[in-house]
């Protein structure tokens, strides 16, 4: 919860307050540790997340076209413009 919401030392706080008054929850010292940890690590977990989140670091190709609509059964549709947008990724070196 705390990584996913890249929480600051404000919403780090009032998460674990809650985290140890809530019934089985963590010991002050557990919140305390996790904390530390935190702001010690909060910049490194924050990178690894976003890196194993993207798909691929690359954008090989673009291609993109406006169409517009000629013959329609609804004549208020004609002439509406349509983007068609095409774009190829891929890693770097493959």
């Amino acid at each position: 919860s705390i990584a996913s919401a890249d929480m600051d030392l404000n919403q780090l706080e009032a998460f674990l307050t809650a985290q140890t008054k809530k019934q089985g929850g963590i010991t002050a010292d557990q919140a305390a540790v996790i904390a530390k940890f935190w702001k010690n690590h909060r910049a490194q977990i924050h990178e690894s997340l976003i890196s194993q989140s993207r798909w691929d670091h690359v954008l090989k190709n673009m291609n993109w076209r406006v169409d517009l609509k000629s013959q329609l059964r609804h004549v208020d549709q004609i002439n509406t413009p349509v983007a068609i947008v095409e774009m190829e990724l891929g890693k770097n070196g493959q």
